[in-house]
């Protein structure tokens, strides 16, 4: 079986009762031909298709050329169609959808290539508050919004894992705290609009991912390590490897995300990812020690010892605790699966 083959199973097994909420349903999604939705929609096809849910899904995109590329098979699927538009402005589509996962932002090749910080916060304010006026217009009863744990601010060094009990903010004045300033808009949006109208709004705080899709060329470092590896090395580490990360695999996220959708208490924040800390030069490393033998890793920077450290990790007790999320893949096999799945797919990554 394919990498994406197995994951679908694995997610099936772990989320089917959970799937009668969708039965006879109708979904709206926006972020649907990113990495989160990408994954999403294979999970939805697949199961709308093993329990006969006759569910449907409409994904708002600003452009289907791509995805059609590189997902025929998801656009040829008869439950699943697309409505041209963006995000801050689209027009609503014609009758009532039950759910609404809202997952999109600037994409993440214009967040690369530098998008002025001031457009990256009014998609996100915008463009929320516009699914949100859709949502009362379609009459939804859950709402699930994609946020970031870039709206905690910086992570003090001091705490090994940040919880959702945690009321950091970003720095407002630096223009870099854009995303997570406009994060923590959108949340509020979805608070405001969920005690006035009583949608069931879901907030999921994201961490860092790794899994088939994952682009390969752009700022994600796991990203980039399983590239240089597969390419036979070295693998570059641009800074000097000491920031600390942790990577979730992609079906354990969309296990988490449709379960949180349906199941999660409303105005609540969860936090999604991996609570197992690992360095950014361990994780080079990692992906050495799990792709081949001999693969050398060049750290470009000395460590400076009297450096803040920084942290980037989430306290994941709460799904654990509330809905009984867990890990279930651990990292090796992550890059594993991830390069197996670009080594079959290259022209995918490319």
């Amino acid at each position: 079986m394919s990498v994406l083959s197995t994951d679908l199973c694995h997610i099936l097994d772990l989320t089917r009762e959970s799937w009668e909420d969708l039965r006879g349903k109708r979904l709206f999604m926006t972020g649907g031909t990113g990495f989160f939705g990408s994954h999403l929609l294979e999970s939805f096809a697949f199961a709308n298709k093993e329990l006969n849910l006759n569910a449907s899904v409409l994904v708002l995109t600003r452009d289907i050329k791509n995805f059609k590329k590189t997902a025929p098979h998801l656009v040829k699927n008869s439950a699943i169609k697309f409505h041209l538009g963006d995000v801050k402005d689209f027009n609503f589509p014609d009758g009532e959808f039950s759910h609404i996962i809202h997952a999109a932002a600037t994409s993440a090749v214009e967040t690369f290539n530098r998008e002025d910080h001031l457009a990256k916060f009014d998609t996100l304010v915008g463009g929320t508050r516009h699914v949100l006026d859709f949502a009362v217009h379609c009459k939804a009863q859950k709402f699930l919004f994609t946020s970031s744990g870039a709206a905690y601010g910086k992570q003090p060094a001091d705490m090994t894992h940040i919880s959702e009990e945690y009321l950091g903010a970003p720095n407002p004045p630096d223009p870099n705290s854009a995303w997570g300033e406009g994060k923590r808009v959108a949340e509020f949006l979805c608070g405001y609009y969920s005690n006035k109208y009583g949608i069931e709004t879901k907030i999921v705080r994201c961490f860092s991912f790794v899994g088939p899709y994952l682009p390969i060329d752009i700022h994600y470092a796991i990203g980039n390590f399983i590239r240089d590896a597969l390419k036979g090395g070295p693998i570059i580490v641009s800074g000097d490897g000491s920031p600390v990360r942790s990577y979730l695999y992609s079906s354990d996220l969309v296990v988490w995300l449709w379960t949180i959708l349906f199941k999660g208490k409303t105005r609540r924040i969860y936090n999604i990812g991996s609570g197992e800390s690992i360095t950014i030069a361990e994780l080079a490393n990692v992906v050495a020690q799990s792709l081949g033998p001999n693969i050398e890793v060049k750290i470009e920077k000395t460590p400076d010892h009297n450096k803040v450290l920084e942290r980037y990790i989430p306290d994941i007790s709460l799904v654990k605790k509330e809905l009984g999320l867990v890990q279930t893949i651990d990292l090796k096999t992550a890059i594993k699966k991830t390069a197996e799945h670009i080594q079959k797919n290259n022209k995918l990554y490319h």
